[in-house]
């Protein structure tokens, strides 16, 4: 945890404007929420009583123990004193005439300007984008709104599926502010256009008047995504589960947080998450296609195909829908509808290296091993770093039995991305096909370090052992795959010849036998000679 600076905020101002010769005082001066020093402690307050800056400086601070968030507050007040200074001197009121003299202070003289895409979470934090003077939609309108609080204007937040902006609202004079256009004034019907909004009745956040409350819960699902897209997949939950918490009906939240629960092997949460955001929101393509990726992970086929219908439907340009359809029919074997939903996504984005290493496994599996390279080819040209296509050229090599292109292959695909198992694993068995039996053990022991727990990468290990006739260790492996996998009835068969190939013919004979139970053949002169060495006295 962050330490958290905020200390007590000063309360009154003095105006640097003396002509009025009357003190002017900031319309949030005594608020509770000026106080707090933890974002649980802003959860509690009524409403009413929370500062907007406060509370997100608060999370700047979590974030990083260099934010002194006294500071910003002081330059907030500064900023908003000299507008109000403004206001008096041009006898301009404190209603939406004030606007223009907000918009032409922040946008015109300090700066302040837009980014498309927030990729880093400073791009969200107060902090961040007063120092650069730049930011996402999202934090540019708590900028606003923070400024605007300390005014004493009637702004409100205001959401849509993927967007948020500002409004004013006195109740008489009512317009939106679009932050990320320098404050313009789209109407309501540009936003429910644009962002297709959907219509869910009296329970539905979008285009409503939001207190602070859910605007900072707007605020932690954007922190959230962010957090994700960085891989602190910890704190993204943690900043979802406050901002659901906070707007149980933005679907934004549900959703992200889904995908949050997924990656955390939460299946059945991130299900329930979908559909929750999906009864709030039922034309989000997105939210379709990770649905079906939920029931794919708990091989609910027919409920995975479903989703990818809908997401498909709903965007007949979802790339992504078509490939992840694509996955769910090579799954079931289904070879050439699978290529069928590749050539749609691949009408859509030719230029795309994830379709053609997808085109190019399913023509390994359909054994059109050169149609196959064809298309690793291609993705490699399109990503020459993309270790996935050269793996996939090694294992159409692998088909094509040219060993020396196979084995350069999977180098090649280890050399851009070490830790990939499949490649060490068949590098292993390649060595292994050339009788190149110390390079096998290598890759072998190499993959296991990475997944100690896969039998099938022992049993391989013990095969390249015998082929050395190391019996003792190959022994030694051999005992950890049938504990690990006790049906494994090649694993017994290979003990019968190692413990025979050791004189130790009593075990041999008894791993024989398990083998034969678990209907694995073993062969008849194997079986004879280990009857003979049991026969046979014993040496004094």
């Amino acid at each position: 945890m962050k330490r958290v600076l905020l200390g007590v905020v000063g309360l009154l101002i003095l105006s640097p404007c003396a002509a009025f010769g009357q003190r002017l005082r900031l319309a949030n001066a005594g608020k509770m929420g000026l106080n707090v020093t933890s974002l649980e402690q802003v959860l509690r307050l009524p409403d009413e009583q929370i500062d907007l800056a406060t509370a997100t400086l608060i999370a700047s601070e979590y974030w990083s123990d260099m934010v002194a968030g006294r500071r910003y507050l002081d330059e907030l007040d500064a900023m908003a004193m000299e507008i109000m200074t403004r206001l008096h001197r041009q006898r301009v009121p404190m209603d939406s005439r004030a606007i223009p003299v907000i918009n032409q202070y922040l946008f015109d003289e300090l700066g302040f300007q837009t980014i498309s895409h927030a990729d880093d979470p400073n791009d969200l934090f107060l902090h961040s984008v007063m120092d650069r003077r730049q930011g996402y939609y999202l934090s540019l309108s708590i900028l606003y709104l923070a400024i605007g609080e300390r005014l004493g204007l009637d702004l409100y937040g205001v959401v849509v599926p993927g967007h948020f902006f500002v409004r004013y609202d006195n109740g008489r004079v009512r317009y939106n502010i679009e932050t990320t256009s320098n404050g313009a004034c789209p109407p309501d019907e540009h936003y429910r256009t644009k962002f297709s909004v959907p219509e869910n009745g009296r329970d539905s956040i979008y285009m409503r008047n939001l207190n602070k409350r859910q605007s900072l819960g707007c605020f932690f699902n954007n922190l959230g995504n962010v957090y994700s897209e960085i891989g602190d997949i910890d704190t993204a939950m943690l900043a979802l589960e406050r901002a659901v918490m906070i707007n149980p009906t933005l679907s934004e939240s549900l959703a992200n947080l889904g995908n949050i629960y997924l990656q955390k092997n939460r299946v059945n949460d991130a299900i329930r998450r979908y559909r929750a955001a999906l009864e709030l929101n039922p034309g989000d393509p997105k939210t379709y296609n990770n649905l079906g990726n939920a029931y794919m992970a708990i091989e609910e086929l027919n409920a995975a195909a479903s989703a990818y219908r809908q997401a498909i439907q709903l965007d007949p340009n979802f790339v992504d829908a078509y490939r992840n359809m694509a996955l769910l029919l090579t799954r079931q074997e289904r070879y050439s509808q699978a290529l069928a939903q590749l050539n749609l996504a691949l009408a859509l984005d030719n230029e795309n290296a994830q379709i053609y290493n997808q085109r190019g496994e399913l023509y390994y599996r359909m054994h059109e091993y050169e149609k196959g390279l064809a298309q690793f080819r291609r993705a490699a040209e399109l990503k020459p770093d993309s270790a996935e296509a050269r793996y996939g050229l090694g294992i159409c090599y692998g088909g094509l039995k040219q060993t020396d292109e196979e084995i350069q292959s999977y180098t090649q695909a280890l050399a851009l991305k070490p830790t990939m198992l499949a490649a060490m694993v068949d590098l292993g068995t390649a060595y292994f096909n050339q009788g190149q039996y110390d390079l096998a053990i290598q890759y072998y022991r190499q993959a296991m370090a990475s997944k100690p727990d896969d039998s099938r990468i022992l049993f391989n290990l013990g095969s390249a052992y015998l082929k050395k006739e190391q019996w003792d260790l190959a022994v030694q492996v051999y005992l950890q795959v049938v504990r690990m996998d006790p049906k494994t009835g090649d694993a017994y068969h290979a003990l019968a010849y190692a413990f025979y190939m050791l004189g130790n013919y009593d075990q041999a004979w008894s791993h024989a036998n398990a083998a034969q139970r678990l209907g694995t053949k073993v062969p008849e002169d194997l079986l004879n000679a280990i009857q003979n060495r049991r026969k046979q006295p014993a040496r004094g």
